[in-house]
């Protein structure tokens, strides 16, 4: 099993490429050998594989998340996460005293184009303007919590 990180991925034409974490030639890697969602793949994300011969060159499969050993000895995934803690329906905590779930933690500019494909596709009538503003102030509350880091 390598390891490595995507360097780009077109979702729309459904490929791109893993730079191997130990050096090498890039890696071809195609949408039906993911094993995770098409729609959590991006650059920078770390992920497992096998290297294949392909046609081309050498191609990935049976591509996952990459996974490290924590301090307790459990898998965890190798990108940044941070407790983020749960809010009950009246905004306090839950009833469950401490109740943490993990989030991403997303580098800024990975934010900023979520964030506008997002803009872009639920609301297209908005102008670029519009959209420069709206990103610049989700940027500003995501990294007051904790959400993105540059």
């Amino acid at each position: 099993m390598a390891v490595g990180q995507v360097i780009r991925f077109d979702g729309t034409r459904g490929y791109g490429f893993i730079a191997p974490e130990h050096g090498g030639e890039d890696v071809f890697l195609h949408v039906n050998d993911l094993l995770i969602p098409e729609s959590s793949v991006r650059s920078g994300l770390a992920v497992e594989f096998e290297v294949e011969d392909g046609d081309r060159g050498l191609k990935a499969s049976r591509v996952r998340l990459a996974q490290t050993l924590g301090q307790a000895g459990q898998a965890m995934v190798s990108r940044p996460r941070m407790p983020v803690a749960s809010e009950g329906a009246a905004g306090g905590p839950s009833s469950e005293e401490n109740q943490e779930t993990m989030c991403d933690v997303l580098g800024s500019a990975e934010y900023t184009r979520e964030v506008t494909e997002l803009l872009l596709a639920s609301a297209p009538e908005l102008t670029g303007r519009q959209i420069v503003e709206i990103r610049a102030q989700l940027v500003q509350s995501g990294r007051r919590h904790g959400w993105v880091e540059d």
